[in-house]
């Protein structure tokens, strides 16, 4: 199969399957994709907002009659770049694992809109979310959570087609879900993967992270749908798992020398690393290794992690 090229909108991925995608990949742009069969079809994630996924849902309908009738909905993780959505294919069931779907419930899209409508009263931290995530309208978005959730792994079909859902989490988040199509030779791996673009690590830990790479790349698929980025294979994904590999490396050492999280963050050089899109995230990962390694370290405020990852991206650009 030819890799679609990373182009906005809506791309055949052969067999009935089909990637959604949303250049850049930078905060907030994240991937979706589509599974049909036999006049049935499933969606993999919505989108950050109702305008955003409104317009996916479109481009589908017109590419596929099946798309008419969603009757299943996976959302991959809880970030709501990946189930804000929801509520525009209600009628169908929703299925998550059982950690995505109680972190769902911590922060819906309402209070998403309350924070982002006061973001200017957090200082930079504040200034550098609405930075990221402005472009986005989280208001009168009814959070819609899943129907159905499970632990470990599940099947469940679209026509005759067998599709598999694989809980990789905690990892990126408490409850990462990969979801693969064996006859389409496709997995949609949700934020397990970023391609071209940082890995941010919200729960970790790390080894369960680096474990759903080399799962991923061992998979008998052609193409291999991040969460953020272009269409990829399995060198993508190991090369994420080389990032993850090298900051866990390089933060150990510093953990291990008394420097804090922070200033571990400012210290670790990137290399080839640094071309990725939005490398401040590493601020996050830094301090997540440190949580795991030390369970007396303190979780970091979000809007002081953002404030953080401002002065990193100041200082590199």
């Amino acid at each position: 199969m030819a890799r679609p090229p990373y182009e906005r909108g809506l791309h055949a991925l052969g067999g009935g399957s089909w990637a959604f995608l949303q250049p850049d990949g930078s905060w907030g742009w994240s991937n979706a994709g589509l599974v049909t069969d036999a006049g049935e079809a499933l969606l993999v994630d919505t989108l950050y907002d109702l305008r955003l996924t409104a317009e996916m849902l479109g481009a589908m309908r017109r590419a596929t009659a099946a798309a008419a009738r969603i009757g299943t909905l996976v959302n991959t993780h809880a970030n709501g770049d990946h189930c804000y959505g929801n509520q525009l294919v209600a009628g169908a069931r929703i299925i998550a694992s059982s950690a995505s779907a109680a972190e769902m419930d911590e922060l819906p899209p309402d209070r998403m809109a309350v924070l982002m409508k006061n973001a200017a009263a957090f200082g930079p931290g504040g200034a550098f979310l609405a930075r990221c995530l402005g472009g986005f309208d989280f208001e009168g978005i009814v959070h819609t959570p899943p129907t159905e959730t499970f632990c470990g792994e599940r099947e469940i079909r679209v026509g005759a087609k067998e599709v598999r859902l694989i809980e990789v989490g905690p990892a990126h988040t408490r409850g990462d879900v990969l979801v693969h199509v064996p006859a389409d030779r496709v997995v949609f791996t949700g934020d397990i993967l970023f391609i071209d673009g940082t890995p941010i690590m919200w729960a970790g830990p790390v080894s369960n992270w680096i474990a759903a790479c080399e799962r991923i790349a061992a998979m008998d698929v052609d193409a291999v749908v991040p969460g953020h980025g272009p269409v990829t294979d399995a060198a993508g994904a190991l090369r994420v798992r080389d990032y993850l590999v090298y900051v866990r490396d390089e933060a150990r050492k510093r953990h291990d020398a008394g420097l804090s999280a922070a200033e571990a963050a400012r210290d670790i050089a990137l290399g080839d690393f640094s071309a990725w899109g939005d490398a401040e995230r590493i601020v996050v990962n830094v301090h997540t290794l440190y949580r795991e390694w030390d369970a007396k370290e303190s979780p970091v405020n979000v809007i002081e992690l953002f404030a953080l990852m401002a002065e990193l991206a100041r200082r590199a650009s």
